[in-house]
């Protein structure tokens, strides 16, 4: 398994940080798209489960950012979602669902005050941590 990473503006870090708060005490959920290592924008997507402990994609809104993508030549690096209440670390379901092998898991914690962010490539069983860097 090749080392995988991340390099994303502190804005678009931001953006993200921000959905999760603003869908807190639920999970949010989203998509990093971009070339490369390289992340250009952030779909922030619906999580129709509604649930603190949960998440998936609202499956209209989930095509259209592969519309969207696969139209300005970008790829998507990664899913993000958020723990509320858990460390930023993937639960036994984010493993079971974890179907992107080429895509980095990105998990925000909002336990603590400043959130916790970490990323993992996650390809059956084997969990490897993703370097995520903000510039």
């Amino acid at each position: 398994m090749s080392d995988k990473s991340l390099s994303i503006s502190k804005d678009l870090f931001e953006e993200m940080i921000s959905h999760c708060r603003d869908t807190y005490p639920n999970e949010a959920c989203g998509i990093l798209a971009g070339k490369g290592e390289e992340v250009l924008k952030v779909y922030k997507m619906a999580n129709i489960e509604k649930s603190p402990v949960s998440y998936e994609f609202d499956s209209s809104e989930h095509i259209k950012a592969i519309r969207n993508m696969r139209e300005n030549n970008h790829t998507m690096l990664a899913i993000f979602h958020s723990h509320p209440s858990s460390p930023a670390y993937p639960s036994a379901k984010d493993i079971s669902l974890a179907f992107y092998e080429d895509c980095i898991y990105v998990i925000v914690s909002l336990i603590e005050k400043q959130p916790v962010i970490r990323g993992f490539l996650i390809r059956g069983e084997d969990i490897k941590e993703a370097d995520i860097s903000v510039s």
